[in-house]
């Protein structure tokens, strides 16, 4: 049993010139137009529920119409609700319409025309004429454009000098908004000043310690490595500052907690200058930046280490750059120095067979003028380097087998001279020194 009147259905078919249908064609037709009014009142109504509404409009209808592929129907859009009304046309039988607004055609004609809307228009101007900006409004005031030179730019700029130029209440805009807590900016200001505290070793031993197993810092991470940078090329000259920055370093990489990989390449440039700096300190002692050379390779070959799988081209940059500082003759023996113990730190025995040993020779050349000469200011560090050329050269001992028959080979000097012809008389003096067959034996197999 249909809802739908069939009797609707068989005015239709008389106004289209049918004059009789059957009663079970009738019932067929109502079912069917049943069907289809409830499947567009089911789409509309999603429209309704998807614009957060609770009442149904016309457009709902067009819109389920199209929806289903249907032509909409037209004459019904309006912006005002629309008004029926009901007219009798016989007992039984209402008609709703919709009620139509009349309208005054004198009063239409009297009315004032509307306001003509503005055509679309360009206008130029001078941006600057030969290097000078002209003064007028479009383009921004002197003192505008001042101050903005005076703000530093680019991600590395520091902030600090736009304040030191005059500019104190000049704030620069983050690429990234980052937002701290105030636990954390608290905690990272405390860490900094503790990690400097000269006066105050318990405090940074503190600080470093935190650093190192403390597991909520990873919004931290770019700070640190940050701070890191700009404190190492600030303090060139400042050894404990460059050692406490590279203490820091290492905490940060000891942390298992965090996700260091993505700034591996911002860790790795302080450690390098570190390394194989020119001048680090201004101590009067010539190896005082010995130790912190130590540390930095130290720290390069933990970065191998851990991070030389992920990024195939590390290895080799690290490589590349330690070997260049060996070998310039125009580096001062502090960063000589540094790329002996680099080159070790990131290849191991490999690298000192490929890279180090067959330049030793070479290298020899420039390193005997300072070390012959004992009065010479570069004495100790030219002794520094080569104790640790036959450091890095004695990696090569585990390699070797030293013994025959249960017996260790004596070297002779048929060996010594093989030797000195290998890596010079300066490092093969040093080898015999130490009295060790096996260490000979190795660099004569190598």
């Amino acid at each position: 049993m249909s809802v739908w009147n069939p009797d609707n259905i068989k005015d239709v078919a008389e106004s289209l010139g049918i004059a009789s249908l059957n009663d079970d064609v009738l019932s067929g037709l109502s079912m069917d137009i049943e069907c289809r009014i409830r499947e567009v009142l089911e789409e509309a109504l999603k429209f309704v529920r998807h614009s957060k509404r609770t009442n149904l409009t016309t457009q709902d209808i067009s819109q389920a119409l199209k929806v289903l592929n249907v032509e909409p129907l037209y004459g019904y859009e309006s912006t005002r609700p629309l008004r029926f009304g009901e007219a009798s046309i016989g007992p039984g039988q209402p008609l709703f319409y919709v009620e139509d607004e009349e309208v005054d055609f004198e009063k239409l004609i009297n009315a004032p025309l509307p306001k003509v809307p503005r055509e679309i228009s360009f206008t130029a101007h001078w941006l600057a004429v030969e290097g000078v900006q002209p003064s007028i409004l479009q383009n921004p005031a002197a003192a505008d454009s001042r101050n903005q030179d005076l703000v530093p730019k680019g991600p590395s700029a520091n902030p600090n000098l736009a304040a030191i130029s005059g500019a104190d209440n000049v704030t620069v805009k983050p690429l990234v908004k980052h937002v701290l807590s105030k636990e954390l900016q608290l905690y990272f200001t405390n860490v900094c000043s503790a990690i400097l505290d000269e006066n105050n070793e318990e405090y940074r031993v503190a600080a470093l310690s935190s650093i190192r197993t403390d597991p909520g810092l990873h919004q931290l991470v770019p700070y640190f490595v940050q701070f890191i940078a700009e404190k190492v090329t600030h303090s060139l000259k400042n050894l404990f500052i460059l050692t406490q920055t590279m203490q820091l370093t290492s905490a940060l990489l000891d942390n298992k907690s965090l996700h260091v990989d993505p700034y591996i390449a911002s860790i790795v440039p302080p450690v390098l200058t570190c390394l194989v700096g020119r001048r680090l300190g201004s101590s009067p002692d010539p190896l005082s930046h010995l130790p912190l050379r130590n540390i930095a390779a130290a720290l390069l070959g933990s970065i191998c280490k851990k991070y030389g799988k992920s990024s195939h081209t590390l290895k080799p940059r690290l490589a590349r750059t330690c070997l260049k500082h060996f070998l310039d003759p125009t580096k001062p023996l502090g960063a000589n120095y540094g790329g002996i113990i680099g080159l070790q730190a990131v290849g191991g025995t490999e690298v000192v067979r490929a890279l180090i040993l067959p330049n030793v020779k070479e290298y020899e050349s420039l390193l005997r003028e300072p070390w012959l000469d004992e009065t010479s200011p570069k004495h100790a560090e030219a002794d520094a380097v080569l104790t640790a050329l036959v450091a890095a050269l004695q990696a090569l001992e585990d390699d070797s087998l030293g013994l025959i028959n249960g017996h260790a080979i004596v070297p002779d000097e048929e060996q010594r001279r093989r030797l000195e012809e290998k890596v010079g008389s300066l490092v093969a003096d040093r080898v015999f020194l130490i009295n060790r067959p096996k260490f000979v034996r190795a660099l004569l197999e190598a």
